[in-house]
This record gives C-alpha cells, sequence and structure tokens, in this order.
C-alpha cells in the first residue's frame, strides 16, 4: 500500500491539473481517448509496483507457465533480474551485456528463442547474444548470435523480437556506446533495422531511422512495428513484411512528438502485441494501447519515462519498467 500511495503521489506531481481528491481515484492511471480502451482495462483497476530502486529498467520477458517469472535488465547496472510471486526479486545475470573490463551498459531488450532459450541484446558488449547456460542455472555464459553487419560492428543493439520460424529482428540505436552517435568506436554510420536469419546471416531492413528502438511483429507477422525514441521525431512505424522477409512500404501510424515534455516523461520505446493485434507501446506519458489499426485508445499513466512492456502469462498481467520501478496490471482476457 506504501507503495501504491507513492506511485499515486507520483501521478498528482505528474497531472498538474489534478486536485488532491482526485488524485486518490484508482482510474487516473488511464487517459481514456476511446471506449474499446476498456476491452483491455478494467475501469477501476490500479497499478502495483512490484520492486522498486533501479537504476534503468528495461527489456521484461514472461519466462514459464502460470507460475513463471519475468526477467528485466537493469541497463546502467549491467545486470538482469528476475522476480516471481513466490521468489520476489533475485539477481539473474551479472554481468548481463558488458563482459569486458571496467564499467559499461549492460543488456537491454530480452526475448525468448524458439527453443526458450534467453536471446539478449547487449550494449557494452555491441552484439545480439544467446545465454549458453540453463535458464534455470544461469551464469554469465554467453554465445555469440551475431555482433557485426558486413563485418562492421553494431552501435548498440536495443530490442528484439523473434517470428514463428526462429528470425530475429532487432534495432540498432546508439544509446550503449558511451559518445553515443558521436562515439569514436561507431563503425557503422546509421541507426539500423536488421533480421538475422536461421543460418545467422545478417540482413539490413532500414537504415533510415534517427532512433529506431521497440519492435514487434504483428499476430500473422505480415507487420513489423517500430519505435523511433527521437524527442524530434517521436513516433511509431509499420512496415509491411513480404514473404522473403523483406520490408515493404512503411507509414507512421502514430505521433507523439507534439506531447514530448517534461509534463509527459517518456519516449516511443519498448512496444508487445496481443493476439488480437492490439499494441501496447511505452511513449510520453507511460504505456500508449493501440487496436490492431492503429488507433490509439488511450494510456496507462505510470508517472514515470517508461522503457518497455512485458505480457505475463496467459496475458493476464502486463508488466512494465518504469524508470525505477518494475510495474504490473491486470489485462481483461482478450480472445484472438
Amino acid at each position: 500500500m506504501k507503495n501504491y500511495l507513492l506511485l499515486l503521489a507520483a501521478i498528482c506531481l505528474f497531472s498538474c491539473e489534478a486536485s488532491k481528491e482526485e488524485s486518490t481515484k484508482t482510474n487516473e492511471v488511464f487517459d481514456v481517448k476511446e471506449e474499446a480502451f476498456y476491452n483491455y482495462l478494467q475501469k477501476d483497476d490500479t497499478l502495483e509496483i512490484l520492486s522498486e530502486g533501479f537504476n534503468w529498467s528495461e527489456g521484461p520477458v514472461w519466462v514459464g507457465g502460470e507460475d513463471g517469472y519475468v526477467l528485466f535488465s537493469d541497463v546502467p547496472e549491467n545486470k538482469v533480474f528476475k522476480w516471481s510471486v513466490v521468489g520476489g526479486l533475485e539477481t539473474y545475470l551479472d554481468p548481463s551485456g558488458y563482459t569486458g573490463e571496467g564499467k559499461r551498459e549492460g543488456a537491454n531488450g530480452l526475448a525468448l528463442d524458439l527453443d526458450g532459450r534467453l536471446l539478449l541484446c547487449q550494449h557494452g558488449d555491441r552484439r545480439v547474444a544467446r545465454l549458453g547456460a540453463s535458464m534455470d542455472k544461469p551464469s554469465a555464459a554467453y554465445e555469440t548470435v551475431a555482433d557485426r553487419y558486413e563485418l562492421k560492428r553494431f552501435n548498440s543493439p536495443n530490442d528484439l523480437c523473434i517470428d514463428k520460424a526462429g528470425n530475429i529482428y532487432f534495432t540498432d540505436p546508439p544509446y550503449g556506446l558511451p559518445g553515443q552517435e558521436q562515439d569514436s568506436s561507431r563503425e557503422i554510420p546509421y541507426m539500423g533495422v536488421y533480421r538475422i536469419d536461421t543460418s545467422g546471416q545478417v540482413h539490413l531492413l532500414v537504415d533510415s531511422l534517427t532512433r529506431p528502438n521497440g519492435i514487434a511483429l504483428s499476430p500473422d507477422e505480415s507487420t513489423l512495428y517500430v519505435a523511433n525514441s527521437d524527442a524530434n521525431k517521436a513516433y511509431w512505424v509499420s512496415y509491411t513484411l513480404n514473404e522473403d522477409k523483406s520490408l515493404g512500404r512503411g507509414r507512421v501510424f502514430a505521433d507523439a512528438t507534439s506531447l514530448v515534455g517534461d509534463e509527459n516523461p517518456g519516449l516511443p520505446d519498448g512496444l508487445k502485441v496481443l493476439p488480437d493485434g492490439s499494441i501496447f507501446a511505452t511513449g510520453p506519458g507511460g504505456v500508449w494501447v493501440f487496436s490492431a489499426e492503429g488507433q490509439h485508445l488511450g494510456t496507462i499513466r505510470t508517472g514515470q519515462a517508461t522503457a518497455n512492456c512485458a505480457f505475463g502469462y496467459d496475458n493476464k498481467y502486463l508488466y512494465m519498467t518504469a524508470d525505477m520501478y518494475l510495474m504490473r496490471v491486470a489485462l481483461k482476457q482478450v480472445n484472438p
């Protein structure tokens, strides 16, 4: 209860028009644009803070069945944490994404491959890697999936998703480099979106986005969604995915640039898609909920810059990594 009251206080500060009396209402965490928003969330839903005190939480992924757990990164601390109902918070991997000397940023986006093994976008090591150890007995042993395109090292792989055939799609902005786009160690002059095919070959899909970040596929894998986390071009793009896995025409399906600012912390970042095609995308103010057609239905207002999200077992909960917090909110059951 103490944590929840702290969150409500943050939400009150976040919404400058809210009175003290209004800030105690649980439904103030929702900014509803369309009634269809309530197809996914109950009107009296509240946010739960599951754990806190992180430097910058990121990249959540659910592992296992109903009694499973969520893994998520603390990028600056070079760690992956595990949270479960039974065990609470535990350190899962240390280091998570930088295995060299000194201090560099660790893993960011996490996902499971078709065999249920953990894939990591490793900022510091500048690669997409696979956990080499058992998921049940993890250790910081990693296998490189890809670290170069045309012999040039990636900037810092950020987020990823996997299709039903095992192809890996990922984004490569400069956030993990100490000097970001001005870093002297950069070898690729653009921020790419790539596909790693099942043979391990890397294919460039997009080189025109200024800050490609979150990435996800539609349920039928006909569309690839990419978030652009640029304060001056804060939008989400959808691309037609051709049968040969190349990309067709892209379009901006939602633009949040005008809302970027201190009153709406955060930028387009991580996103996930439900079986019915609806999209849950972190952005200014929290988590934006879109219909399958790209209509903005409403926003889950976390009061924090929110980095990423993931669905739990059977899509009963949405887990959110929001600055120093791991949060969740209950979802309605949605049939595909």
